[in-house]
């Protein structure tokens, strides 16, 4: 795996990976920031519906987004796109910054965030269509494993720093302004290393020329061709939509964890205890995270990731039951861990799977229709506990749903898993780029 991040003539690969990470720790502290400011703070009382609703203003909008970046993902170079999207979702944060130290959480506030939260959009779904052009056939696997994984572990440590800081500087409004005028200039930084990066190397290599009558019609047209594209590839459709139950089913997760630490197992009244909670249960999530990353590359060596996908899922969904029935704190702690491990496994494996089996021409369409699946996921499961999770956290019927839920879609996916995926590997690397094996 380190020849991957450290072998020769991978300068490209490694610019892009501290694009991701520089930009992914700054989005840790971004969205710990704004917790802390809306949902953790004495006078805000944390109802599910709420905890839901934030969750919705924040992801729906990626999901209405989204289909505008992969038309044009296809269309400019993807190395602009980086630079440009970064430099202005470091100018939104500022707004919001701004916002914040005036102690305001009102309309301007949230268009802000969601502003800054949808450049995002771009950018992930820039790195991965870009990723292939970076590296070898041989080495997308491990890459796919290293990239997605250390950025989950960046926004992880970003929140946990984000965290600590305002566990000492205190919950008020300047130590809220002060962590986002930081991460504003984390996304400059990453600007910034995306300019390092030559401007055709990351694709498309054979822009999409149609003209553009109107960007409302080329983006819909753009996200249906994606989403033909996958249906017509099943190596490629089915690892999405398992993924999208498997989203629906950690985001449920996520609520239920939320309200837990801030209204069960702490005191409600105590929200710095209830944010250090849910912190940890975040950061134990993402060491599992760490070790799938690790782990899936060797499994890929030693069965079909198309194998590896309904094992994910149906280990999900017994981990839930065991670890989640009790809705005690230790064995919570020990089933995130454990989700994190399967999930990320799964996630690799799509990844994968999809870069494989679709077109470099359709890859970025493709890669955000894979977005919308999966955010989209997430605010069906948001509505999901808003109706069914009481003030709490603890219901055995969402817990029923979810681990249910995970089985089915491993029964399913088991059954129609395709015996010859199609596969298709990544347009050639430019020619100045070396061709070095890597160790899978």
């Amino acid at each position: 795996m380190s020849s991957v991040v450290f072998g020769p003539g991978l300068r490209r690969f490694r610019l892009l990976l501290t694009v991701r990470l520089v930009g992914q720790f700054g989005d840790g502290a971004f969205q710990a920031a704004l917790a802390t400011y809306v949902v953790f703070s004495p006078q805000n009382a944390a109802t599910p519906a709420k905890v839901a609703e934030a969750f919705a203003v924040l992801l729906l909008p990626f999901t209405v987004i989204g289909p505008f970046a992969g038309v044009f993902l296809d269309r400019w170079r993807r190395r602009q796109m980086l630079l440009w999207a970064n430099l202005a979702r470091a100018a939104l944060v500022l707004g919001v910054a701004a916002c914040a130290a005036a102690g305001s959480a009102g309309p301007l506030f949230y268009l802000l965030a969601l502003g800054g939260f949808s450049a995002n959009r771009f950018i992930l779904a820039g790195l991965s269509a870009g990723l292939p052009h970076t590296v070898t056939g041989k080495q997308l696997i491990v890459a796919n494993a290293v990239s997605p994984t250390l950025g989950t572990l960046a926004t992880t440590i970003g929140a946990g720093v984000s965290v600590v800081v305002h566990a000492v500087a205190g919950h008020g409004s300047g130590s809220v302004a002060g962590v986002l005028v930081c991460t504003a200039g984390l996304y400059a930084l990453a600007g910034l290393f995306a300019l390092m990066i030559p401007a055709g190397a990351l694709g498309p290599d054979n822009p999409a020329l149609t003209a553009l009558r109107s960007d409302l019609g080329a983006v819909v047209r753009g996200v249906a061709a994606g989403a033909r594209h996958v249906v017509e590839r099943p190596a490629a459709g089915r690892p999405l939509a398992a993924v999208a139950v498997s989203r629906f089913c950690y985001g449920a997760v996520t609520i239920m964890t939320l309200l837990l630490f801030r209204n069960a197992f702490d005191d409600p009244h105590d929200t710095n205890a209830g944010l250090a909670g849910f912190a940890f249960a975040v950061g134990v999530s993402g060491v599992g995270f760490g070790l799938g990353a690790v782990t899936t590359p060797f499994v890929a060596r030693r069965t079909s990731l198309h194998r590896w996908i309904p094992l994910c899922l149906a280990a999900s969904g017994i981990i839930e039951l065991v670890f989640g029935s009790p809705f005690r704190e230790l064995p919570l702690l020990i089933g995130a861990f454990l989700l994190g491990f399967f999930a990320q496994g799964q996630k690799i494996s799509t990844d994968t799977l999809v870069q494989r089996n679709v077109d470099d021409e359709f890859r970025g369409r493709v890669f955000v229709f894979y977005d919308m699946l999966y955010n989209g996921a997430f605010v069906l499961a948001a509505a999901f506990a808003a109706a069914a999770l009481p003030l709490n956290g603890r219901s055995y019927l969402v817990l029923g749903v979810v681990s249910g839920a995970y089985l089915l879609a491993a029964l399913w996916y088991t059954l129609r898993r395709p015996d010859k995926p199609i596969s298709r590997r990544p347009e050639p690397i430019p020619a100045d780029q070396p061709t070095t094996p890597a160790v899978p």
